[in-house]
């Protein structure tokens, strides 16, 4: 147990950084409606430009928006094959994420390229957790950026812009027939999204002390996981937009910390992505489940309480 309680904050703080990109993935997902698979490759390029913009003498701000500003470049990639050349979008996220692969080869030289934490400057770190000051803990810090990240995102989709993005997602004819450029609407959320994964990707890098070529694979079940649990948990009571992006980074912290109990109980770890496919295959599936069995058998027993009823008064009796 001790154990376990010891391994709690280290989740916490990476189920925080993996809550960035699952809400890159909650704004394709939820808000404009599209299946990406670029964030696999994405969120890798993040780790990468970041750390080697660093390792080449640059501030980590600017290597941190550098990530950023690479994984917009992948969004792009991806809405322009989905939009300009009209290949689904769930090919185009794919065909971005294999040129990726290549692209981050070369943006590290090598399939993996560490970054020692007593050379450089990291914003967060694995040896930031404890026996720090609190403004140092990676914890705190990542806390503080998904909160002004939360309230930038709460403004901007409430502009006339973020609309178009959650009118294009809602109803994409509809929208087109207010005058929306629908194209434009789905490159800029794509670029958003992907934008945000690689940030995530740059504070993971950070956080193991490595950026590796694979980083990024499997991120998609990750960041889905963490958007169905955060609505399966906090849907209910959080209804507000910026309160639903908390409940999604919240989900990623619940995933974390469910991963961290499983690998306490000694299930083997070669299991954990079939486990979270399960879970994520599972949390998709409660909504057409309750449609289909829950609600029909409930319809059944109103049937049969009716027929009772009628039974009961065609012999004079009264249940």
């Amino acid at each position: 147990m001790a154990s376990l309680i010891n391994a709690l904050p280290g989740a916490v703080a990476q189920g925080l950084i993996w809550g960035i990109m699952a809400i890159g993935v909650y704004l394709t997902y939820r808000i404009l409606d599209v299946a990406d698979l670029t964030v696999d490759g994405s969120l890798c390029t993040g780790g990468a430009v970041c750390i080697m913009l660093m390792l080449n003498g640059q501030n980590v701000w600017v290597a941190m928006f550098g990530a950023l500003l690479a994984g917009m470049a992948a969004g792009l990639a991806t809405g322009i094959l989905h939009t300009f050349m009209g290949i689904p979008a769930i090919l185009a996220g794919i065909l971005t994420q294999l040129g990726l692969y290549s692209v981050n080869l070369k943006i590290m030289g090598k399939a993996n390229q560490a970054i020692n934490v007593d050379k450089y400057p990291l914003l967060v770190s694995l040896r930031f957790i404890k026996g720090v000051p609190f403004f140092k803990n990676t914890i705190f810090i990542v806390a503080i950026i998904i909160m002004v990240l939360i309230l930038f995102l709460y403004w901007f989709f409430g502009t006339e812009l973020g609309c178009s993005l959650r009118a294009t997602g809602c109803n994409d004819k509809m929208a087109r027939a207010q005058g929306i450029n629908t194209d434009f609407a789905r490159v800029l959320g794509l670029m958003i999204s992907n934008g945000l994964v690689a940030f995530s990707g740059a504070l993971l890098g950070q956080y193991q002390g490595f950026s590796d070529i694979n980083m990024g694979r499997g991120a998609i079940v990750i960041g889905l996981a963490a958007v169905i649990i955060g609505e399966a948990i906090f849907g209910k009571v959080f209804h507000n937009f910026g309160f639903r992006l908390l409940g999604v980074a919240l989900g990623s912290i619940v995933y974390y910390l469910v991963l961290q109990v499983v690998i306490w109980l000694g299930v083997d770890t070669d299991l954990l992505k079939l486990l979270s496919a399960l879970v994520v295959a599972i949390f998709l599936a409660t909504p057409t489940w309750k449609s289909r069995y829950f609600k029909k058998g409930f319809g059944n027993i109103k049937q049969i309480k009716r027929f009772l009823l009628l039974f009961s008064r065609l012999n004079g009796r009264a249940l």
